[in-house]
């Protein structure tokens, strides 16, 4: 009989200690939704961003992604964010769209520059990249080795109408 009271005893401790490792490790990661003012961004592709995704300046959460919409004139994705309204952001901020690892989701990283006016709730960010996923950096890769393969390399820069400046060395494709 005292056998089961001290087991019943010890489970109640595991899970009061399981408990409160929740409840610490909910309060120290930010996941819950930053309240701030809003900001929309427009790509031609999301890819495998997600509502409730992360909006970061240099790795450090300021926001969060609120909704995706298309917009039917454009056919571009709309993006809407609420960053903290401790954060002001300049009018030049870039927006890309990054991967956390390979097989993690997707979060949008911004580079704020260096404007002096910052975008007001509400405003838009004008400058956007979608970072191409995994797949299309591979099939890339194996184009472009392809090429080099059969001839359809470059030829090391030595021909007369090149002039020996290649702007793209070794054949890769320029992801800008």
């Amino acid at each position: 009989m005292s056998r089961n009271v001290i087991e019943t005893v010890m489970g109640a401790v595991v899970l009061a200690v399981a408990a409160f490792f929740l409840v610490f490790a909910y309060s120290s990661v930010s996941v819950g939704r930053v309240e701030g003012y809003e900001v929309v961004a427009r790509f031609a592709s999301v890819g495998g961003l997600q509502t409730g995704s992360d909006v970061r300046i240099s790795g450090v959460k300021v926001g969060t992604v609120v909704s995706q919409e298309l917009d039917p004139a454009t056919y571009l994705a709309e993006v809407r964010m609420s960053i903290d309204p401790s954060i002001e952001l300049p009018t030049d901020t870039a927006a890309i769209i990054a991967s956390e690892s390979l097989l993690g989701g997707n979060y949008m990283s911004l580079s704020p520059g260096g404007a002096a006016e910052m975008i007001p709730p509400g405003g838009a960010i004008q400058f956007t990249q979608s970072t191409p996923g995994i797949a299309q950096l591979l099939g890339q890769v194996i184009y472009s080795l392809q090429g080099m393969g059969d001839g359809g390399g470059s030829s090391g820069g030595n021909d007369a109408d090149s002039g020996g400046d290649d702007p793209v060395p070794g054949g890769m494709l320029n992801m800008e």
